[in-house]
């Protein structure tokens, strides 16, 4: 009977380590206004004509009455670019980190075969002034992070835009708990090795990514996560027992939609027409 007893304490004390690790914020007063949209990834592009985060993208997603998704990368001379990839190779044809240029420099290369220019940040907090919300990814490279999240945070002061922030890198997020709380702020994750992303680190800390075992420092208000892993059991504790909203990247069908929608998820979608209107 007695390791019976000492079995239950054990499976009861992990569970609320477990749980404790899990960690999640609720009750932001900004979810009032971000519930409402639904979010565009890497802005409302149509390829081959319209490239993702681009310029054209972000107008059509404004036109539409879409949010945006879009990624933030910290240039040599402290300025900003919206690119997803550090490489300009997939997207620019040029094998070239964006952390290398200067904004003058990142200004020569085009998009996807197009005329569109890589743009800066604060390009498109103009473009959003009043207008539909924003998630910002920031996409740490070389162990930027305190200085991507500082010089992020400082030029959206600067615009009178809707917005939270995510990021896979979870220092990203312990400098925003640190030095602005007030900010939404979002893990970003998936199951990693699952997909045989993040190879760059340990097998060991793309299973604590994975599942979210770093929130005890990050207490993010939100967790976005794969739509093909919502399954993640991690995941599901968040919700059930902090209430911590779900948002869902990335919807490709309005089948998707409506289940993530049904689940009380927000979306970030590309490819279709959340309105069910012709692209």
């Amino acid at each position: 009977m007695l390791w019976i007893v000492l079995i239950l304490l054990i499976l009861i004390i992990l569970g609320e380590l477990y749980t404790l690790a899990l960690r999640c914020r609720r009750g932001h007063p900004d979810w009032k206004f971000l519930r409402l949209w639904r979010y565009a990834h890497r802005g409302y592009h149509d390829k081959p004509t319209i490239p993702e985060n681009s310029m054209a993208a972000f107008r059509r997603a404004v036109e539409h009455r879409f949010g945006a998704e879009l990624d933030v990368h910290l240039m040599k001379d402290g300025r900003l670019a919206v690119i997803h990839d550090s490489s300009l190779k997939r997207t620019a044809g040029a094998d070239v980190a964006v952390e290398d240029l200067t904004a003058e420099e990142l200004k020569q290369y085009r998009l996807e075969g197009t005329d569109e220019q890589i743009p800066l940040l604060e390009e498109v907090l103009a473009l959003f002034q009043d207008q539909t919300p924003l998630v910002v990814e920031l996409k740490s490279e070389r162990g930027n992070y305190n200085e991507l999240a500082a010089a992020t945070v400082a030029m959206l002061d600067k615009y009178r835009v809707r917005y939270c922030i995510e990021s896979f890198d979870p220092r990203c997020l312990v400098w925003l708990r640190k030095n602005r709380p007030e900010i939404v702020r979002g893990q970003l994750s998936e199951q990693f090795l699952r997909h045989g992303h993040g190879t760059y680190l340990s097998r060991m800390a793309r299973f604590i990514l994975g599942n979210l075992l770093m929130n005890f420092r990050t207490v993010p208000d939100f967790i976005a996560y794969r739509f093909e892993d919502r399954g993640c059991l991690s995941l599901r504790w968040c919700r059930r027992f902090y209430k911590v909203q779900e948002v869902n990247w990335t919807i490709r069908s309005a089948e998707e939609m409506t289940e993530a929608e049904k689940a009380g998820n927000l979306v970030i979608f590309e490819q279709f027409d959340p309105r069910g209107e012709a692209k």
